[in-house]
């Protein structure tokens, strides 16, 4: 839903011209030429119905969208993109056009009509045209449309579009409705609960094994050549472009740093918090019997299951506002911690609690904030720094390559030998000047680029969080001059890593045998619990549901028991030995004593109906209006936007 409503509206061309491209030439940043070159425009280069999208129109589309998609191809300038991968670029910022078109087309059949006083409160509504008192200013919108170059019913025509396109789109985002059956079966599915006994059976646990002659050692290193070969190392030339990089360019001022800290007062200032476990329930006895099984030395995860009619919740590092009465607030902060309190009566009902960490109140001074301070606004103006120094790293790269870097752009040059994992010759990190994921896209790129190539200055981007796009991590360019192979390393020289590879496998296998022996014994005897040694690494009644997955145990565990009836047993192995477990019970909790929980799967399963309501209906637009495209007025679109090739 989120992803379909963000590319027809809020990144749609009526959208963007709303939310940015109005917004950048009122604050003055120089883009009044583009509002100015919408006016109207007899030349059309597509037609939706009645529907029309002018060559005006695409121009400025063009304009807008066509950098960001350059940069995002890792090139400074869209000039330097070749003509015959302009075309599709254009082709994608028409069809994003086209498919707003095809929404006011459907609203026009619907016979949405947009009345002129939501039209004009949505105007006044606008932070830009309203005057220091919070209220629509008349002159201040008319310097506004005037030094953007627009006229005023250019911009009521937009807005009304832009509300009828959202008449047509939001019901399709609130409208949605999953069923109670449908929710309540998906709720048990997903939080199903196994109750497991689970015992470990660690690698380093295995006694230590007699070390092996000569030869059963040269035999081990025979059999396994792979893991006795050098790495492979490239020595190569890079620099890095980066908010880290840039920040000794242009270091905080110290006005600058008592402004941030004087906005973060409370950031520096923290009164005492506390973390507590809660569960309130509107029946005393209801409360007594869970205070009696916490006590009892039950946990969590078992109270959870058994408080029936009755609220569990969890507040980590809270202040004394975020508790919901006065009283509570003051039974949290006055009890010790790690002991089980209540019940006791509250304004929403009675309450047992549990503070499980108390982080005492404390004050940082300026001086003592002063690193973390700086820190944060060079991340603040690192961004902006790197953007402008951009196109001069990359006119500097075409012209000398890595030789001619300048001094002055806050790029670091490294140079030197790394393997694949970007590690140096003597096993330490190579000292690149970049860390996370940013470090792990360049030792990638190093080991990608061919000997000899000429170095491209290359954007790396984070991982894109759920609804929103890619975050730039920063640029770098990579030269590779000399290839070291992989080769085989001479017994003799890793005799001792061979030693060492060998009691590994032994321990491995001596694990396994182990293991093996205890998961046959769980079957036959009623469970691992019945057949554990004395002094080994047992967990009873770990509870394991695909809503509350247990970290620490592996995941081929989970997703194997999960499907297991009660007293079976199952053994699997992950890094660190072999665990085996067997199903004790299966619990199924009541969706009518955990409202969050319901709430929750009713949420997500929404959302899922949404998203795929909408996808529908936008792909049905496309079958019911097809669209017309003129060719003359695409490609006189593409020249005044400065981005045609005569074609």
């Amino acid at each position: 839903m989120i992803s379909f409503l963000r590319r027809f509206v809020v990144e749609s061309w009526l959208g963007r011209i709303l939310a940015i491209v109005i917004f950048l030439a009122f604050v003055g940043w120089g883009v009044g030429d583009v509002l100015t070159n919408m006016a109207d425009d007899p030349a059309i280069v597509a037609k939706v119905g009645s529907q029309k999208i002018t060559t005006r129109d695409f121009a400025a589309a063009l304009q807008a969208e066509m950098p960001r998609i350059a940069q995002q191809m890792g090139m400074a300038d869209v000039a330097h993109i070749p003509a015959n991968v302009r075309q599709p670029m254009a082709n994608e910022i028409l069809q994003r056009l086209i498919g707003q078109a095809q929404i006011l087309e459907a609203a026009r059949d619907y016979g949405i009509q947009v009345p002129d006083v939501a039209v004009r409160d949505e105007i006044f509504a606008m932070p830009y045209f309203q005057g220091k008192n919070g209220q629509f200013d008349r002159q201040k919108f008319n310097a506004m449309l005037a030094n953007a170059g627009m006229t005023e019913q250019r911009l009521i025509g937009l807005v009304r579009d832009d509300l009828t396109a959202r008449a047509v789109m939001e019901p399709l985002s609130t409208g949605a409705h999953v069923s109670d059956l449908v929710v309540n079966r998906t709720y048990g599915f997903e939080t199903e609960t196994h109750v497991l006994d689970v015992l470990r059976v660690p690698f380093a646990s295995q006694a230590e094994p007699a070390a092996p002659d000569e030869a059963g050692l040269k035999r081990f290193y025979d059999n396994h050549p792979w893991m006795f070969r050098s790495p492979e190392y490239r020595h190569a030339r890079i620099v890095v472009l980066s908010p880290e990089t840039v920040a000794t360019q242009s270091p905080a001022t110290d006005e600058e740093l008592h402004q941030l800290y004087g906005a973060q007062k409370e950031r520096f200032n923290q009164p005492e918090l506390r973390s507590v476990q809660l569960i309130t329930s509107s029946d005393q006895a209801a409360a007594q019997a869970v205070a009696t099984l916490w006590k009892g030395g039950a946990d969590w995860n078992q109270l959870q299951a058994s408080a029936k009619n009755s609220a569990a919740v969890e507040f980590n590092d809270a202040r004394p506002s975020v508790l919901p009465s006065a009283t509570l607030q003051k039974l949290v902060f006055g009890a010790e911690q790690g002991s089980v309190q209540g019940p006791e009566k509250t304004d929403t009902g009675w309450v047992v609690f549990r503070v499980t960490k108390v982080t005492p109140p404390h004050a940082e001074s300026f001086d003592a904030a002063k690193p973390a301070l700086r820190d944060e606004i060079a991340k603040v103006k690192g961004p902006a720094m790197v953007s402008a120094s951009v196109p001069k790293l990359q006119d500097a790269l075409a012209g000398g390559g890595m030789d001619s870097i300048p001094a002055d752009l806050g790029a670091a040059p490294v140079a030197g030998f790394l393997d694949a994992k970007g590690m140096t010759k003597d096993g330490t990190p190579a000292p690149l000047p970049a860390s996370g994921e940013l470090r792990d896209a360049i030792v990638a790129r190093v080991f990608e680029q061919a000997k000899g190539a000429v170095p491209q200055l290359i954007e790396a981007k984070a991982q894109p969080r759920q609804g929103q796009p890619p975050a730039s991590l920063g640029w770098y360019a990579v030269s590779v001059d000399e290839i070291t192979p992989s080769q085989p390393q001479p017994f003799d020289a890793v005799k001792d890593k061979v030693l060492t590879a060998w009691k590994e496998e032994a321990r491995r296998h001596e694990a396994n045998e182990a293991a093996t022996a205890l998961y046959v014994a769980a079957g036959k005897q009623g469970g691992v619990s019945a057949v554990a040694p004395a002094g080994s690494e047992l967990q009873k009644d770990v509870m394991v549901s695909r809503a509350r997955p247990v970290e620490t145990l592996p995941r081929d565990l989970m997703g194997i028991a999960l499907r297991m009836p009660a007293g079976r047993s199952v053994m699997v192995g992950d890094d660190k030995g072999f665990v085996v477990a067997t199903v004790t019970a299966i619990r199924h909790p009541d969706p009518k004593s955990d409202a969050i929980g319901i709430g929750r799967v009713r949420d997500g399963m929404t959302e899922s109906l949404s998203s795929d309501m909408t996808a529908a209906f936008i792909q049905s637009l496309g079958e019911r209006y097809k669209p017309k495209i003129i060719a003359a007025g695409a490609r006189a679109a593409m020249s005044e936007a400065g981005f045609g090739d005569g074609s």
